[in-house]
């Protein structure tokens, strides 16, 4: 099978990692500093003691690789450390900040390499799904000795996924625009409703039991559950009924 490397570039990626590359960098020479301060005194009176501080500071900060030392002894064998960072090696890195390679099989004709770029963006409504599935659905381990069993569970909770979703969809379609609407949140603020905020509101509602010349009502506490009913084109005050 034929597999085709797409070469991405992002400039908030290569940001971050510059900043986190100078982070590491700033504690390492902090550290190394107060290492080459102390060589030859009390706690760091041999070389032995240095070299072994070098590789815990070399592998705490993760400079490694542009790392350069030198520990020396004078004539009276007092050791004395020498470092710095090799520039070349961190031009090298910073060369590479921000880029990405992406493995898709499909060929160009399916796909340029913008649309694969959109597909691997649009990955993490997927990703959030499986956070859906094991979250708000609250699905634990399925231990069943039959396997016709374990799929037909598999079946239900993928069904109870779907309407999840479409709960969610119907909710953001109704509002329209930037899809953010008030009350969810203490505080008023605008925010994307998601199932779960929704599902968490709407279980508040209460459901009046009647008789058979008193249908049911929904009682109807806070704003918020009539305008969700609402976006979900649900009629609260005309509940389901068996006609009997």
């Amino acid at each position: 099978m034929e597999v085709r490397r797409i070469l991405v570039h992002s400039t908030g990626n290569a940001k971050g990692q510059q900043r986190a590359r100078e982070k590491r960098l700033a504690k390492a020479r902090e550290d190394l500093d107060k290492l080459q301060r102390g060589a030859g005194g009390r706690y760091y009176n041999t070389a032995e003691k240095i070299t072994a501080r070098i590789g815990v500071i070399a592998r705490t900060r993760r400079v490694t690789d542009c790392l350069r030392t030198s520990v020396t002894t004078d004539a009276a064998g007092r050791p004395a450390l020498h470092w710095h960072f090799d520039q070349a090696v961190l031009d090298a890195e910073a060369a590479v900040d921000g880029w990405y390679a992406l493995l898709t099989t499909l060929t160009p004709e399916q796909a340029d390499a913008a649309e694969v770029l959109r597909r691997h963006k649009g990955q993490a409504a997927v990703e959030r799904r499986y956070g859906d599935y094991k979250g708000p659905l609250a699905v634990t381990p399925d231990f069943v000795q039959d396997n016709k069993r374990l799929a037909a569970l598999v079946t239900v909770i993928c069904l109870a996924l779907l309407v999840f979703c479409l709960i969610e969809r119907q909710v953001r379609r109704a509002l329209g625009g930037d899809q953010k609407m008030q009350g969810l949140y203490p505080g008023n603020q605008r925010v994307r409703p998601t199932g779960r905020m929704i599902l968490y509101h709407l279980s508040g509602l209460r459901l009046r039991v009647g008789h058979a010349t008193d249908p049911p009502t929904i009682v109807i506490s806070r704003g918020v559950h009539l305008h969700l009913l609402d976006l979900l084109g649900l009629e609260p005050t005309h509940p389901r009924w068996p006609e009997t």
